[in-house]
């Protein structure tokens, strides 16, 4: 019987867990939190409920995993800016990412940190808070290499960090709406440039 039970245990998964989440990660992007069902995910998942739950738990905890995904593929710009020499610089790589990501050809029009959290009902908190810390990270990440470059002089002392922070984001919030109406992703990458036309300098 415990021979039995090991190997039932120790059964590989039938699909590849890797591919599901991409799919998952996809449908969220697509439809929002609210708008995918469970259904939804399993059909595009090619898996059923009970292998969706036990790989990666109920509906909020696969948000979460497709959020994480999402983070470090499609939208990982947002980290990869702050590395960019000056302040200028990482505005430009901000917004010019957030274009080419919320206008990829090959993958849903818009952002899944903003179409996830359009129309969440009240017992999908969880999930809008989940979304709100997502930006308000990004936001303090960037509030924080604002300040870094005000420190260094690459921005004069009068500048705010955090306001900058919340223009960029707010910014890249709009191209992102923009998008999922589909707007086009040239027009968007002059939207850019024309919002950082007035960028402070030192």
């Amino acid at each position: 019987m415990a021979g039995t039970r090991r190997a039932t245990i120790g059964r590989p998964r039938e699909f590849d867990v890797d591919e599901a989440l991409e799919r998952a990660m996809r449908v969220f992007w697509a439809q929002g939190y609210e708008g995918t069902s469970l259904t939804d995910l399993t059909a595009a998942m090619g898996i059923t409920r009970t292998s969706m739950y036990a790989a990666f738990g109920n509906k909020k905890d696969l948000f979460s995993k497709a959020l994480e995904r999402y983070s470090a593929g499609p939208a990982a710009y947002a980290t990869g800016a702050l590395d960019e020499p000056t302040a200028r610089e990482v505005a430009t790589a901000f917004l010019h990412g957030a274009v080419n990501t919320t206008t990829g050809p090959d993958r849903p029009s818009g952002c899944l940190g903003v179409q996830g959290a359009l129309a969440t009902a009240p017992a999908d908190r969880v999930a809008r808070d989940l979304l709100a810390d997502w930006r308000n990270d990004a936001c303090t990440r960037l509030k924080d290499r604002f300040q870094r470059a005000r420190d260094e002089g690459d921005l004069p002392p009068t500048s705010n960090p955090g306001l900058l922070a919340r223009f960029l984001m707010t910014v890249s919030t709009g191209i992102a709406v923009q998008a999922a109406g589909g707007a086009d992703r040239d027009e968007l990458h002059r939207v850019a440039d024309t919002a950082l036309q007035n960028w402070p300098r030192a």
